[in-house]
């Protein structure tokens, strides 16, 4: 039997109590854990929202205690009956929205109820502090009315009374009377959409539940098929409109099983099955297609791949069979570093023999999910929700304005308003982006629409208002430049708040330090202590209502520091409606008649940190986010993306979903999106478009098991990062993974404990997850939910392990204090002990590439991922286009690939669901780094040559000539035939392999010894942020170009350098006043130093800077280097006929 856990079973472990007007939860909890929650009144009061009655004095037995919220009902708190429930969860709703909600480790769970967020005032219906316009009718209350998500003042009687939250929930403790009419609340009469969905519902026949189910099941609806209820549809089964869910409010979560019956799923357990009974007149469409390279350009390609290899096998016998007598040790250096070469090539070269490309037709997409069928008569969107994660942690280096222009791009983005999220990452808990996260989301309140009224790209206002192109093209609507004029002009005065917002907080924390320390000299003179004693008063950071902010202060104190703050989460956009709220002419900016102005739902998160707590940097943050929104709105997919990554196509995430919703799109676990870069000098110096590893191997992958992780631009199936293996696992065995086998491991015991089982062996599992995944038990009950949302549709006979249509069309759950503070709970320093997040669920610990080695867990499990280039770019970012900055990018990236190597999460190590390329292909993301020892040999041999006189080979023979001449003639067509498959341009292959090098003398061996260091001492490694911001010349966007900054990564090329042009002198000097000149030996050495030396051409014009400015130490220690390496080398092999160092040299 086939089941699913309910998925929405929050009311029957919640009830509401209500007390002195203000609903209140407990917790069930340890002694050392208490949540509670409060809020702050309009006149500075806290009101305690916990009641210190409940019963908390059950002990828990075992290492995990559970921290669900729950809320039993106690004498004095009995569920109010009268009570209209779509009021309560609208008030309780907006109670959430304008609260902060902080708590962590051994402290209680605060919901503090702003006045407000920001110092200009909020607009929009869904933004926190946003309040009714009309004030509250009760005698001596200042209160606001309660106001839906759609800005309209919720009014719960028929005489329209006007009343606010709190004083509405004291006259339903005290009777229910009305204030204004003195008549009993009535529950008000259902909504139209309610009505529609009761009715829907209200047509259902009775379901009994089966015999011997247990306690789980019995939440759940029946499904059963008969044949009398087939209708007409492509899977030739039951009427999926008739029997979806029984439950009111909980349709299309998932809560629901099916029963294995012969005539219904023929015993199958991968998904519904049948004969097709009837042909519809509509065909079924695939979303995506594969395009195959064509022969003409593939088959020469791999025909030139193992020409070379034999190429290169064939010159390397007859290098090790004809060695230099004179030099055998500049013979012996040469071959191994050939070897090397030719291995590391190999690795390289053969993950590359299978590229493909993808395409998708969103059309298809609408049509399946968007347009009314029979199975949605309505028409909504049928899609999965997506959660968004961006991720930031220093404002200083990650500007706010960035930040906030990456998340007005997803606000706008073109995906149902209703099923997607937005969670921004704070690992730095400051203020600054608190704020600035909030002025984001009150200019959506003008941008989102102006972007939909006018199919704006793209989203992002920064490019788009910094665009040169012109903006009338393809516009239609006769008011489209005033409108733009007139955004712009908003989008001017947001930039200025942004940019003020620094100075703001300052000015006010002074003024309200200021008066703190007034407050504390006068209760210093009333209690008459010494006057001259020193007042120590903490210099706080003070948020716009007036209150201390509990993340991390400008000037640090304790529990206010960068390492040491409360979990903080605010939602700052809730949730929209489920109906479009149309926009309108009156009262505002813009004319926004016909367009939905509703905003997707908006939550910053900074994450509780506490000192001795390893925080585990991006990968820890990211896992904070994961179980927050699990809890909060529970997207079956996430997308993560770096403060500085905005959505360029607007829709990109459309694209995603047809990888995801195609058949077999079960078994993917990410699609990846290649990065694109902006601000990027004309010539890219230094290989900063990364295009050759982006457009070609990428590409090369995705015809295999599928591209690595890289960190960002990346749609994850959120069940594939819980560690679960993917339906109909395959383990291969084959040299390109076409011979498969069925497997079944401990991963498939996993799964079945996600999708089966009863009985003991069901309890059994149900055990082990707190030892997986923590003691929430929300979050472990959204675990099945989120794996029945993003299961493709049912509709053809080759899906395995679909959906009915029709399931995911209903509104989600309104946001309550307790599930927000459960999401609090889950971000707590503490969480993760004793659990495998890190370890097996979620991003991986242990590497400073968490990206690549948590891509990699999925692959070995047997997932694959895609990769999805868009015509027009998904996603675009910044990179950084100075030397330095670079380098330490490139250095970070290759101590990870080190860490991998020497870690368990080696590629010789993988599991054989592993295919064999892409097993290749990892193992060369772990051993790349280790081809820089070579190269520093292989750079340093021509000088070596032309200093000493000898070469490589005993002489130029026409026969090392001839392998010298096929190599280098078949590097080049492969380069060519690359470029044609990918449609790379020569110049960024060139570019590409300039780097290669420039990072190989100078990064990558910085990252061997780091990474040696740590394996063998233990020694960690800790690297800056990657600064986003640009540089301080406003006049030239390329300004960090040409600043010059010192690292010891810039030693070894140097070196090179200056060592190869010395030799280059030396090797003339001595051929033209030889008495018997050995042009052949000079030719080669001089021919070999200027490859280099043109490989690191981009690195000394990086040198000189802008008008020639290069620092004094760089000559200095270049200068010394060449001069000590010249001299040990004159003291080594000393010119014939003398007796030392200096000995017979004459001037000619």
């Amino acid at each position: 039997m086939s089941k699913l856990n309910p998925s929405l079973s929050r009311s029957s472990t919640r009830s509401f109590k209500n007390a002195a007007g203000v609903g209140s939860q407990s917790v069930k909890v340890s002694s050392a854990q208490t949540v509670k929650f409060a809020r702050r009144t309009a006149s500075g009061r806290y009101v305690s929202l916990s009641r210190d009655d409940l019963d908390l004095s059950r002990e828990f037995s075992g290492e995990y205690t559970n921290y669900t919220v729950h809320l039993p009902p106690t004498p004095d708190n009995q569920p109010m009956g009268a009570v209209d429930p779509s009021i309560a969860a609208k008030a309780e709703e907006q109670y959430v929205s304008n609260s902060l909600f902080t708590g962590g480790f051994n402290s209680v769970t605060r919901a503090h109820l702003m006045d407000k967020v920001i110092d200009s005032e909020a607009t929009h219906p869904q933004m926190a502090g946003a309040r009714g316009l009309s004030s509250c009718a009760v005698e001596g209350c200042d209160g606001k009315v309660m106001r839906d998500e759609r800005g309209e003042d919720i009014l719960p009687c028929d005489c329209n009374y006007k009343i606010c939250r709190d004083c509405y929930f004291d006259v339903q403790k005290d009777g229910g009377i009305c204030p204004g009419c003195k008549e009993p609340y009535k529950v008000a009469d259902l909504e139209p959409e309610e009505e529609q969905n009761e009715a829907f519902q209200n047509n259902l026949p009775p379901l009994p539940p089966p015999p011997g189910s247990n306690k789980l099941e019995k939440r759940m609806s029946l499904m059963k098929s008969s044949k009398s209820l087939l209708m007409r549809s492509q899977t030739g089964d039951f009427d999926h409109n008739r029997w979806l869910f029984e439950t009111k409010g909980t349709y299309g979560y998932g809560n629901a099983f099916w029963p294995q019956e012969e005539a219904y799923a023929n015993g199958g357990t991968d998904g519904i099955e049948g004969n097709i009974s009837d042909i519809t007149d509509k065909p079924w469409k695939p979303l995506t297609r594969k395009l195959k390279i064509p022969a003409a350009v593939l088959s020469p390609y791999r025909l030139l791949i193992f020409l070379r290899m034999v190429v290169l096998a064939l010159f390397l016998t007859w290098r090790v069979r004809n060695p230099n007598t004179d030099a055998m040790w500049l013979w012996g250096m040469s071959i191994v570093c050939e070897l090397w070469f030719a291995f590391s090539w190999l690795l390289d070269q053969l993950p590359k023999l299978c590229p493909i490309n993808r395409s998708t037709d969103l059309a298809v997409l609408k049509d399946k999910f968007e347009s009314p069928t029979a199975d949605n008569p309505t028409g909504r969107s049928d899609l999965p929700g997506i959660d968004v994660f961006v991720s930031t942690a220093d404002p200083e280096k990650e500007p706010p304005l960035v930040t906030a222009n990456t998340i007005l791009s997803i606000l706008s983005s073109d995906y149902p308003v209703e099923k997607l999220a937005c969670y921004v990452s704070d690992d730095g808990g400051a203020l600054l982006t608190f704020e600035a996260m909030a002025e984001a989301a009150s200019f959506a309140d003008i941008w989102v629409p102006f972007c939909r009224k006018h199919t704006i790209e793209p989203r992002n206002p920064d490019t788009y208002f910094s665009s040169t192109r012109d903006p009338t093209k393809n516009k239609l609507r006769p008011d489209f430049v005033k409108d733009r004029r007139r955004v712009k002009r908003e989008y001017d005065e947001f930039k200025v708040r942004i940019n003020g917002l620094p100075d703001s907080i300052r000015r006010r924390s002074d003024a309200y330090n200021a008066r703190e320390e007034m407050k504390a000299m006068k209760l210093v003179r009333e209690n008459g202590t010494d006057p001259t004693e020193a007042i120590k008063v903490s210099k706080a950071t003070w948020m716009a209502d007036g209150t201390h902010w509990p993340g991390t202060w400008t000037v640090p104190g304790q529990e206010h520091s960068r390492g040491d703050h409360a979990g903080i989460i605010q939602v700052m956009l809730k949730p929209p409606s489920c109906e479009p709220l149309i926009g309108c002419a009156d009262g505002k900016l813009i004319d926004f008649t016909d367009v939905d102005t509703r905003l997707p739902m908006l939550v910053y998160v900074s994450r509780e940190k506490r000192p001795g707590y390893d925080h585990n940097k991006k990968a820890g943050a990211m896992n904070g986010l994961v179980r927050a929104s699990a809890i909060m709105s529970n997207g079956p997919f996430i997308l993560n993306l770096d403060c500085d990554h905005y959505i360029y196509n607007s829709q990109a995430m459309r694209e995603a979903m047809c990888f995801m919703m195609d058949r077999g799109g079960d078994r993917i676990c990410y699609v990846q999106f290649p990065q694109r870069f902006e601000g990027i000098d004309p010539s890219d110096r230094y290989a900063n478009h990364n295009t050759v590893f982006f457009d070609v191997n990428m590409r090369a992958l995705d015809g295999l098991q599928g591209p690595v992780y890289v960190g960002t631009g990346c749609v994850f199936r959120r069940i594939a990062l819980y560690g679960f293996d993917p339906p109909r696992a395959k383990e291969h065995t084959g040299c390109c993974g076409r011979e498969k086998k069925s497997s079944k491991t401990r991963g498939d015991i996993e799964e079945r404990a996600l999708n089966s089982g009863d009985g003991d062996e069901e309890e059994m599992e149900s055990a082990l997850i707190p030892k997986k995944f923590g003691n929430s038990t929300l979050l472990a009950d959204s675990i099945p939910v989120a794996e029945f949302q993003g299961r493709p549709l049912a509709d053809h006979p080759g899906v395995k392990n679909g959906r009915p249509p029709g399931t995911l069309t209903a509104p989600r759950e309104p946001l309550d204090a307790s599930t927000v503070a459960e999401a609090v709970s889950v971000i707590s320093c503490w969480y993760e002990d004793k659990t495998e997040w890190g370890e097996n669920v979620g991003w991986i610990y242990g590497s400073v590439t968490e990206d690549v080695v948590t891509g990699y867990r999925m692959h070995i499990k047997g997932w694959r991922s895609i990769y999805c280039v868009t015509k027009r770019d998904a996603f675009r970012g910044t990179a950084p286009i100075n030397l330095t900055d670079r380098l330490h990018q490139v250095l970070r990236w290759a101590t990870g690939s080190v860490e991998i190597f020497f870690s368990r999460n080696n590629a010789l190590l993988g599991s054989s669901r592993l295919k064999f390329l892409q097993r290749v292909a990892y193992l060369n993301v772990g051993i790349y780094p280790f081809t820089s020892v070579f190269l520093i040999v292989y750079c340093f041999l021509p000088a070596l040559s032309l200093f000493s006189g000898q070469f490589i080979v005993q002489t130029l023979s026409v026969t090392f000539l001839i392998y010298l001449l096929t190599i280098t003639v078949t590097l080049s067509l492969l380069a060519i035939l690359e470029i044609k498959w990918s449609g790379i341009e020569l110049e960024e292959w060139w570019r590409n392999e300039q780097f290669w090098l420039i990072g190989g003398t100078s990064a990558h061996l910085a990252a061997v010894l780091q990474g040696l260091l740590k394996v063998i001492a233990g020694i960690e490694i800790s690297f800056t942020l990657t600064s986003k911001s640009g540089g301080e010349d406003i006049d030239d966007m390329f300004a960090d170009l040409y600043i010059v900054k010192w690292t010891s990564l810039m030693i070894p090329p140097i070196t090179i350098m200056m060592v190869n042009l010395i030799a280059i002198a030396v090797g003339f000097a001595r051929t033209i006043y030889s008495e018997i000149p050995q042009w052949s030996k000079l030719i080669g050495g001089v021919f070999f130093s200027f490859w280099v030396l043109a490989h690191l051409y981009p690195f000394a014009k990086g040198l000189m800077g802008r008008r020639g400015k290069t620092p004094t130490i760089v000559f200095v220690w270049s200068g010394l280097l060449a001069i000590t390496i010249s001299l040990l080398w004159v003291a080594i092999n000393p010119p014939a006929g003398s007796s030392g160092i200096g000995g017979g040299f004459e001037f000619p």
